[in-house]
């Protein structure tokens, strides 16, 4: 009966007769899955991180959606095998995931809005999760219904039956592999996240319109989603992640980061992050910044000697910059992983062109390199995303190799986060077991979230005491001097009085303290998620208490 039945629907359908039709479906629709799931990682990341635990939501919820789809798809096969059905699926499918740009980010404002003053714990889990349920679990749940509809329809008896699933699988298989390789290496780098979803819904709007047509079936329903998928890639591209923002230079995607620059009145910034932080910043003045940079130049004045220095994670060239205006013979080599931030850098943000930068992983170049330097700047801890190879007691060993003795690594760790289990308190211990907890001491920028840690190796003269002269080179009359003397600058000599009196020692911690951090074992993503918390609760607290005490006329009236 329900043989006859599915022949009777391909008899209708002349396109489903050559199977053919059908393993394409199969292969466009196993493409857009995995379309969707990079371009969910890039929508989200300009909001809530691109970290592991990130990647974890994504991908569990989008198993989700498709196994749920699969046990709905085939039962929903099995009850009523009519292909129209399955094709229409897969046309809401495309319409939603076209709609994804233009409407996604407002929905993951308005979640991490109301969960920021309602969720006291593990905000980017909360948050990323119901985002992620919202705007891709619907569509990828129906086209999770796609495999077992077209298993239906490919099945001519049980005598080819494991055959045709192979089939549907390998072109599935297939379209994923496409669907993974050409966002990343392709469209996101050269059109963006928003148009490379409408290239891949727009695949599925075309293979069902194709249907649609032959089989002169749903002319209402095919319009209707035509239009808005017209509608939808009219207006996407017109708008942008930080759509509030009206003074943008430029708002772009490399292979690894969303970019903003923002060209203000005394300075341009460069952002990585929707919400959160901010990466370079070059002062339209000469002069300090008011920003870490200005801290971690207290690194060429502790080091034994200032003649080289090395920058992991050069970003647009800020430190550089500062190292170039007071140190001007010293030799500076970057390092930076994206390449289109090395060209901002050259656009906006005036980096010296005499200072190279190689395009390379910050550790994997360390492994490379064999060259030593009396500063390195480790500033890779980018945004609330820490990597955790280059957080472990291997990295920071690598990095002390490439010191010259008596040279300085100062780090810029961008959440303070303090007390029992903080991401601070792991990076601080991991670094002192390395260098000795002798030899690292910490200041705390004023007015920001940034810690600058500097570590200092043992210096030829003192080798046989076994500790750095750090501890007496950070008071503030040999910090002043030595400033002075290498600078000639009386602002920056006045400055380092300041840093000095906000240096703290870092006690090392116990050689199987689970504070160290390894190649092995470095959760850094729960730690700054720990991180984040503790941030949001002290920003949003005001608001949680209007909230909790005169609802939501209490927050209309803090606006």
């Amino acid at each position: 009966m329900m043989v006859s039945m599915r022949k009777t629907e391909i008899t209708d359908r002349p396109i489903l007769k050559s199977k053919i039709f059908l393993y394409v479906t199969e292969f466009f629709s196993g493409m857009a899955v995995m379309a969707a799931e990079l371009g969910a990682s890039r929508l989200l990341a300009p909001y809530f991180s691109s970290s592991q635990i990130v990647w974890t939501i994504i991908i569990g919820t989008i198993m989700i959606a498709l196994a749920l789809g699969a046990v709905c798809g085939g039962r929903m096969a099995d009850r009523n095998p009519d292909p129209d059905r399955l094709y229409l699926r897969i046309m809401i499918a495309g319409v939603w995931i076209s709609l994804i740009p233009l409407v996604g980010k407002y929905i993951i404002l308005l979640v991490s809005g109301l969960l920021i003053v309602t969720v006291s714990t593990n905000f980017l889990v909360v948050a990323a999760f119901i985002s992620c349920m919202l705007i891709f679990v619907p569509p990828l749940f129906l086209l999770g219904t796609v495999t077992p509809g077209l298993n239906k329809f490919a099945t001519d008896s049980l005598e080819n039956n494991a055959s045709v699933v192979g089939n549907l699988s390998a072109c599935n298989t297939v379209g994923s592999i496409l669907g993974t390789f050409l966002p990343t290496f392709v469209t996101i780098p050269a059109v963006g996240t928003f148009v490379t979803f409408l290239i891949f819904s727009g695949a599925l709007m075309v293979l069902t319109l194709v249907y649609f047509i032959s089989a002169k079936a749903k002319p209402i329903a095919s319009a209707v989603c035509t239009v808005i998928f017209i509608a939808s890639a009219v207006f996407s591209p017109m708008t942008g992640f930080a759509f509030w923002e009206k003074s943008l230079a430029y708002e772009g995607e490399s292979i690894y980061n969303y970019l903003q620059v923002k060209d203000l009145s005394d300075r341009t910034i460069l952002s990585t992050n929707v919400l959160f932080g901010v990466q370079s910043v070059t002062m339209k003045d000469k002069g300090l910044t008011g920003m870490y940079y200005d801290t971690a130049l207290a690194a060429p004045a502790l080091a034994d000697n200032a003649d080289s220095a090395l920058i992991l994670g050069m970003g647009t060239g800020t430190y550089a910059r500062q190292l170039r205006q007071y140190y001007p013979d010293m030799s500076i080599t970057g390092v930076e992983i994206d390449q289109k931030i090395t060209d901002l850098a050259g656009k906006y943000f005036e980096e010296p062109q005499d200072i190279p930068v190689d395009t390379y992983d910050g550790r994997a170049w360390l492994a490379a390199s064999k060259d030593t330097y009396d500063v390195i700047m480790v500033d890779a801890y980018q945004d609330i995303t820490i990597p955790f190879q280059m957080s472990s007691t291997e990295f920071f060993t690598m990095v002390k190799r490439h010191l010259n003795p008596g040279g300085v690594m100062v780090v810029n760790m961008n959440m303070i986060s303090d007390g029992q289990g903080s991401i601070n308190e792991s990076l601080e211990g991991t670094i002192a077991h390395v260098f000795g907890g002798a030899n690292v001491i910490t200041a705390d920028v004023p007015g920001t979230t940034n810690r600058e840690l500097f570590a200092k190796t043992i210096g030829n003269d003192k080798s046989f005491q076994g500790v750095s002269d750090l501890a007496k080179d950070s008071k503030a009359i040999p910090l002043r001097s030595i400033t002075y003397i290498r600078t000639h600058d009386t602002e920056l000599r006045d400055y380092m009085s300041d840093v000095a009196h906000r240096f703290r020692k870092v006690e090392e911690p116990e050689s199987n303290s689970s504070l160290i951090l390894t190649d092995d074992k470095a959760p850094v993503e729960l730690l700054g998620m720990r991180a984040i918390d503790q941030l949001i609760a002290e920003e949003a607290g005001p608001y949680r208490e209007a909230l909790r005490t005169k609802g939501i006329q209490g927050l209309l009236d803090m606006q």
